[in-house]
Order: structure tokens, then sequence, then C-alpha cells
């Protein structure tokens, strides 16, 4: 079964950044990692004027670009939140699945916990494989320095990849 852990934090926690570090270090050991990133606002990616823009505002259901170096895909989901289940199942074959938010999804969590925000934590250990943070906390779940990517992905890889 393919892993996927899930990034949580609070906004403005760094929970893009954390994953920023992870990545280069997952990949340094040699799997394949993908992301999928939760946004609770509408996004659009694609560009006014250019031709994908113009097949998905024409009414095409799904509208894929493709080169040599990358590829993507834009689907309509006609008012309803694909799962992350299924969207992972969309994806190539991979090693393991990083989410940032689903922060009430079931998949095991990292949380990312600033003091400066000074609010506790939004996952009860039970949720968490560990907790990234700059200032001590009481929780039984390993808790790491916010910038310390190699021990975070030593857990996650002692758990979910070997």
């Amino acid at each position: 079964m393919l892993p996927i852990i899930s990034v949580v934090g609070k906004s403005g926690s760094g929970k893009t950044t954390l994953l920023e570090k992870l990545i280069p270090e997952i990949k340094k050991r040699g799997y394949k990692v993908a992301t999928v990133k939760h946004d609770a606002h509408r996004f659009d990616i694609d560009k006014p004027g250019k031709d994908t823009y113009r097949h998905f505002q024409a009414g095409a259901d799904v509208t894929m670009i493709a080169s040599k170096e990358k590829m993507a895909m834009i689907a309509r989901t006609y008012g309803e939140e694909m799962p992350l289940d299924e969207l992972v199942k969309k994806l190539p074959s991979m090693d393991l699945v990083l989410t940032e938010g689903y922060k009430s999804g079931d998949k095991p969590k990292i949380e990312v916990h600033r003091k400066e925000l000074k609010r506790g934590l939004l996952c009860t250990a039970e949720e968490l494989i560990c907790v990234a943070t700059n200032e001590e906390l009481e929780i039984n779940v390993p808790c790491f320095d916010i910038n310390d990517a190699r021990r975070i992905v030593d857990v996650i890889e002692d758990k979910f990849l070997k």
C-alpha cells in the first residue's frame, strides 16, 4: 500500500517550507515522492488565453498538457471534492505521497508547530508520527527541530518505506 503522510499545521506555521526540505532529503535516499496540496479555496493553475485554458473554458471535462519534462491535468470535479485516496490512484508509480493539508483526514500526520503562533497543536498524539517545532513540547511523539529534515525523513523511512 502506498504510504500517504499529511503535513499539517496552522496557517503560517511553515508547512510548505518543511516540505521543501523533506522532498530533497527523500529524493537523495532514492525514493520517488509525490505531493498533493489541499486547497479549501478556489484555485486556477491555468493561464487565461493559453490553449489548455481555452479548451477547459470551451467545456472539456479534462484537459492535459504534456512535454518531455512534465505533464499536468486539470479536471472538473463538479462541486465535489475528490477524496485523497481517489486522487492518489491517478498518480504514476511512487514510493511515498506527502500532502500539505488534509488535517481532518485519516492519514498519519507530521504537524508543524511554531511557538510564535501561541496556539496548541491541531492533532492528537495518536494521529501524529512526529512534530516539527521550534519549542519544547510535552507530547508522547517524537519532536524535531523545524529545520531537521534528515531526522524527520529517518522516521518516515523507518515507519513507511523500509
